[in-house]
């Protein structure tokens, strides 16, 4: 197994030409790394105006593993090859390495590079990426690869380290400003400036500036390349998981085009999924397609609450804890749950909740500034005083249940302590329905106080400053979340505003979601009993890459009783394996590759009644991928290798060509701010009017 290490961009307030200087008194040899042994120039090479300075090196590393491992390999020490490529024009310095020792058996290589910041020409950026392939070590491959990557994740930060002293080093010294590479001919008109030739070894020729401090080492708000950003603003990190957080970003730049997720976002994910790279990554786009169709992102934009809500909903933000979390008290022992959800329904109730933790992340980015560190959690005090069996109504503990499903999934880690007092002899009971489905990093965050022992040492006072409790427990701070209370039946809603509440949960879940394997498609059925319609789908790739076409057959495929709507019939496969191509059935769109974490829209206009057939299947790629790269071809199989499974989530539609405006429910969905998985708007699928169209977003 190939394991991969890919850095985040790291900055230096210094100029790059001061950076190279410390970078040069790494060599031969640098005390301040143990491992690294020595090193020797093995070829060395110039453009011919000097821009360009290309050196060879042979680097020894001591073997920092267990000795048992050291007897068996039988070596103390490690060869790499380290190929240096510094452009001064350019101000760019590319290092490529790979090992010599054991290299039929182990295969590593990195990858570095010094640039200038592209905002500050005084500053330098380091990027820094690596592989490690143990192929055959004697049978302890996987021992291996632990050490190494271990060992060398533990180098990165003392790397960044070896420089920052040697900048310090240079600075002490009275070298705080190297000129800039010019032209030779313009190098014999100025007399401070160096030759070209001297460049290796540039510290003894440089002219010193007059001695002063070292540049200040801030940053600045907009600036998201630092490793103090990260350290301000996501907390601390291990290299491991910041090269998660870089590797799954980039994921999400190369395949969602526009705005992507904020880094605290994205890393609430990781968080949740341990920083299994694949499994955050699934569940990531799966709930950007989520908010996408839901529309989640203008919620705090559109939403306000039913007078009911308003009035009865005994819930709101105050304050903050001790850590300087956004604290939301919750007083559900005091809240009519039952009459709420027949006032305004279960789908309002949802969008309240949503709405809720929507303003809980905006919270923490707030205290995040406020208070100078990252908060990336906030804090719930539920109050279950007055909770008793009527709160057990199983329609309400059926949506409640939904609610947690949903919060869970698109949510994670936005919960940093939830501390229940007040809790009564029934509360087992709701607890031991719930608990199931609340996630086991989530339910360590739980404290439960019953009667009044929330009061001493180890209650409230080791989470909450006095002034923040709030004075229906007994605190000093005067509390304007609502009281609650039973909510009058005069403002149920009515039968008829009953079924239009349904409808709206009915259209929310218009969207369908299905799984394509290897060799078996999955395919939906429309019927045109005109010859004249628009068709109009939109679909996100959750997993997989996929091909997606269209076809039509005045055939009858076999098809199954699962309903779609109007017209609209799947059962996964439905063209018979018997059927000829051009004959029994014909392509009527080009057909699409899909790459995972795309959205495509697009419609199409008929010309014939029949059965028209969208089609999804695995994307195979053609066997014979040539690269000139040596090593790449074995890559470049392995990432477009098909996956067993792929998983998608789609949503399709029939409708009057004289009535097409763009499907409403499925085009409109593009307007999403957070993911903005697309930028094209339903006027670009409505004007291919006669030709069709799919649109990949």
């Amino acid at each position: 197994m190939v394991q991969k290490y890919q850095s985040p961009v790291r900055v230096y307030k210094y100029p790059f030409e001061l950076v190279m200087a410390a970078y040069e008194k790494r060599f031969p040899t640098c005390p301040l790394i143990p491992v690294f042994l020595g090193s020797e120039v093995l070829r060395e090479w110039r453009s011919a105006d000097g821009a360009v300075h290309t050196v060879e090196r042979s680097c020894r590393l001591r073997v920092d593993a267990p000795r048992l491992l050291r007897k068996i390999a039988g070596v103390e020490q490690v060869v790499f090859v380290q190929r240096n490529v510094l452009d001064w024009r350019e101000r760019t310095l590319i290092i490529d390495a790979h090992n010599e020792t054991f290299a039929s058996r182990v295969v590593v290589k990195e990858n570095c590079s010094y640039s200038v910041h592209p905002e500050n020409e005084d500053w330098t950026c380091f990027e820094q990426s690596a592989s490690l392939d143990v192929q055959s070590f004697f049978g302890f491959e996987s021992a291996l690869e632990k050490i190494a990557m271990k060992q060398y994740t533990a180098s990165i930060k003392r790397g960044k380290e070896v420089i920052e002293y040697y900048l310090s080093e240079l600075i002490s010294q009275g070298t705080s400003h190297i000129p800039r590479w010019t032209p030779a001919h313009v190098q014999e008109e100025d007399t401070c400036s160096y030759t070209v030739q001297h460049c290796p070894s540039f510290l003894e020729t440089a002219s010193p500036s007059a001695p002063g401090p070292a540049p200040e080492m801030a940053t600045a708000d907009g600036d998201k390349l630092d490793a103090d950003y990260i350290e301000r603003c996501l907390g601390h990190l291990t290299p491991m998981q910041e090269s998660c957080l870089v590797q799954l970003r980039h994921w999400l730049q190369e395949t969602h085009k526009g705005k992507i997720p904020k880094d605290e976002h994205i890393l609430r994910f990781l968080r949740a999924r341990d920083f299994h790279l694949d499994k955050a990554r699934e569940m990531l786009c799966q709930s950007l397609s989520w908010r996408k169709q839901h529309q989640v992102d203008l919620l705090l934009q559109t939403w306000r609450p039913p007078a009911p809500l308003q009035e009865f909903y005994a819930g709101g933000w105050h304050y903050q804890d001790i850590d300087g979390r956004p604290l939301y008290i919750l007083r559900l022992g005091q809240m009519d749950t039952k009459g709420l959800m027949k006032a305004v329904g279960e789908e309002a109730l949802l969008q309240h909740v949503l709405s809720v933790n929507e303003e809980g992340q905006k919270r923490c980015e707030g205290n995040t500034r406020q208070f100078g560190r990252p908060i990336s959690s906030w804090t719930c005090l539920l109050d279950l005083d007055g909770l008793n069996m009527r709160h057990l109504w199983r329609p309400g503990v059926k949506a409640l249940l939904r609610m947690i499903e949903v919060v869970e999934d698109n949510y994670p880690e936005t919960l940093g302590r939830l501390l229940i007092v007040r809790a009564p002899r029934v509360f087992p009971v709701l607890w031991t329905l719930i608990s199931p489905f609340i996630n086991e990093n989530t339910r360590r965050k739980f404290l439960i106080y019953s009667g009044s022992n929330y009061q001493g040492p180890g209650g409230l006072v080791d989470y909450l400053d006095k002034d923040v409790i709030p004075d229906f427990l007994g605190g000093e701070s005067v509390c304007n979340v609502p009281d609650g209370g039973l909510v009058p039946k005069s403002l149920y809603l009515t039968e008829e505003e009953q079924e239009q509440a349904d409808q709206l949960r009915q259209w929310s879940e218009t969207y369908h979601s299905a799984s394509v394997l290897r060799g078996a498609p999955h395919e939906v059925a429309l019927e045109i009993p005109e010859g004249e319609s628009v068709i109009t789908w939109d679909f996100d790739i959750l997993r997989g890459d996929l091909v997606f076409s269209l076809y039509h057959t005045k055939q009858t495929p076999k098809l199954g009783p699962r309903e779609l709507g109007a017209g609209v019939r799947a059962t996964g496969q439905l063209i018979d394996k018997s059927w000829v191509l051009g004959v029994d059935y014909s392509r009527v769109e080009v057909p699409l590759i899909c790459q995972e974490g795309q959205s495509i829209q697009g419609s199409h206009v008929t010309r014939w009644p029949g059965t028209y057939l969208l089609q999804w299947q695995i994307y195979n790629p053609p066997e014979s991928v040539a690269c000139s790269l040596p090593g790449m071809d074995d890559v470049l199989t392995a990432l477009h290798s098909p996956g067993p499974k792929c998983k998608l989530l789609y949503y399709c539609e029939v409708l009057a060509s004289e009535d097409f405006r763009g499907s409403m429910s499925s085009l409109e969905s593009c307007i999403s701010r957070f993911s903005q998985l697309s930028t094209t708007t339903s006027s670009s699928s409505s004007g291919q009017s006669h030709s069709g169209s799919m649109v990949s977003r």
